[in-house]
């Protein structure tokens, strides 16, 4: 008898428990959960900028909080025979033209610079944050009452306003109220952000399932729409801390800030300084220095904290 032509081949079939099906089969999960926010700390701490920036900022906020660290010497305690006198040891920038140690102001100059800049964004952050999110969530009347407040404070250059309230306030002039001037008149870039975000997101699915189940207005703007929308609002304050800084030193500057008498500021002792420009510019130089890098660190930090927190700028990367 003769075989077939075409036989038909053999099938193996491996045995079931040297297979491991289950675990070809199964759906592979991440085992660490993805957020905006991790994505972000994970995209920013492989970049060297924000270790730069972090690290200047936690040195300006270590002299803020523990100026004792870093100098023994009285800031207050000036002579004239040491009238800008150079450099020596433990006095390793000199003197001013009062007498004063320089490096000591300029330790004890931080807090308060600083503290100013803090309090500014503080309440830029709140009200502005407030006051945008009330407007794109409700709309409407509230919306158009809320935006045109914004236009009218946003059309008031900050500077010029703070110099008319500290000029007026006078007799009142402290950090908190320099603070108040100044973010008194920065909140509306704040509220025209956080509104533009609060649009975008009261519309998605998520509010409206909320919504379905019954939540309140109030509870479904502070549950979900508010921390799907702080993101951008959170970049731009990073970034109005420097200009702060910067506003609190100009206004001091100008003489309407601080007074020089009462407190130690960078912004003082730049406007005292400059009277010896010609004859000993150092005096002046270091503060300035002090608060270049300052604002430059702060400045630095907002930008790599703007990209982490795009996923588009993320992805060009």
């Amino acid at each position: 008898m003769s075989k077939p032509q075409n036989p038909t081949p053999e099938h193996f079939v491996a045995p079931f428990d040297e297979t491991p099906v289950a675990a070809v089969d199964a759906v592979r999960i991440a085992e660490k959960k993805s957020s905006l926010w991790r994505d972000a700390w994970r995209d920013m701490r492989v970049r060297p900028m924000f270790w730069i920036s972090a690290a200047s900022i936690l040195l300006v906020l270590l002299v803020s909080f523990f100026p004792t660290l870093f100098t023994q010497v009285d800031p207050r305690a000036c002579a004239l025979k040491f009238s800008n006198a150079a450099p020596e040891p433990g006095h390793p920038l000199g003197y001013n033209m009062q007498g004063c140690d320089v490096y000591s102001r300029l330790i004890y100059g931080t807090p308060t610079s600083v503290s100013v800049g803090f309090i500014v964004i503080m309440i830029t952050f709140v009200f502005g944050s407030i006051m945008g999110a009330l407007a794109g969530y409700f709309g409407g009347f509230v919306d158009t009452v809320l935006s045109r407040i914004g236009d009218i404070f946003f059309s008031i250059p900050n500077i010029l306003a703070a110099v008319v309230v500290m000029s007026v306030l006078a007799d009142y002039r402290n950090p908190l109220v320099i603070a108040f001037a100044i973010g008194g008149f920065s909140w509306p870039i704040t509220a025209r952000i956080m509104r533009s975000e609060i649009l975008r997101v009261k519309n998605a699915d998520f509010v409206m399932a909320s919504k379905s189940l019954g939540q309140s207005q109030l509870n479904t703007l502070m549950r979900h729409v508010l921390p799907n929308s702080i993101a951008p609002t959170i970049v731009v304050t990073t970034l109005s801390l420097s200009s702060a800084i910067v506003a609190e030193a100009t206004l001091s500057f100008l003489g309407v800030g601080l007074p020089p008498g009462q407190f130690i500021s960078w912004g003082n002792d730049i406007s005292a300084a400059q009277l010896s420009l010609r004859t000993d510019p150092m005096p002046l130089i270091w503060p300035s220095i002090a608060l270049a890098v300052t604002v430059l660190g702060f400045i630095l930090l907002g930008e790599v904290v703007r990209d982490a927190l795009d996923p588009k700028a993320r992805a060009r990367r």
